[in-house]
C-alpha cells in the first residue's frame, strides 16, 4: 500500500493551496481517509477525514470553514482544498487511510496506512 502526497509549498497568508493524495495497493473505496498535520515542535494533529462515498466528513475546529476534504474514487484520490491560509496552518501534512465507519476518525491511532507528508509553509 501506497499514499503519495503531493500539493505543498510555500504560500502567503490569505492565499490558498490544494493537496492531493494518491493511493495504491488498496481497495479505496473501502477505505475512510483522513488529513493530519504536524508543525514544528508540536503533536500530529487531526485537520479532516471523509468517508468511504465521500458523504460524510469531519473538520477539526480550526480549519472548520476554511478547508475542504472532497475525494475521487475514480482517481484513488483525496483532496484538501485550502483557502484563507495563516501562518499557523504552517505543517507537514499527511493522508492517510482506515478502514473504521466513523467512530474514531480523529484518531491517528485508526489509520492503518500513512503518505509520507508534503509540507505547507504560510508566510505572514
Amino acid at each position: 500500500v501506497q499514499l503519495q502526497a503531493s500539493g505543498g509549498g510555500s504560500v502567503q497568508a490569505g492565499g490558498s493551496l490544494k493537496l492531493s493524495c494518491v493511493a495504491s495497493g488498496l481497495t479505496f473505496s473501502n477505505y475512510r481517509m483522513g488529513w493530519f498535520r504536524q508543525a514544528p515542535g508540536k503533536e500530529q494533529e487531526f485537520v479532516a477525514h471523509i468517508s468511504q462515498n465521500g458523504g460524510t466528513t469531519g473538520y477539526s475546529q480550526s480549519v472548520k470553514g476554511r478547508f475542504t476534504i472532497s475525494r475521487a474514487n475514480a482517481k484513488n484520490s483525496v483532496y484538501l482544498q485550502m483557502n484563507n491560509v495563516g501562518p499557523e496552518d504552517t505543517a507537514v501534512y499527511y493522508c492517510a487511510a482506515s478502514q473504521i465507519i466513523l467512530s474514531g476518525a480523529r484518531e491517528p491511532s485508526n489509520y492503518g496506512y500513512w503518505g509520507q507528508g508534503t509540507q505547507v509553509t504560510v508566510s505572514s
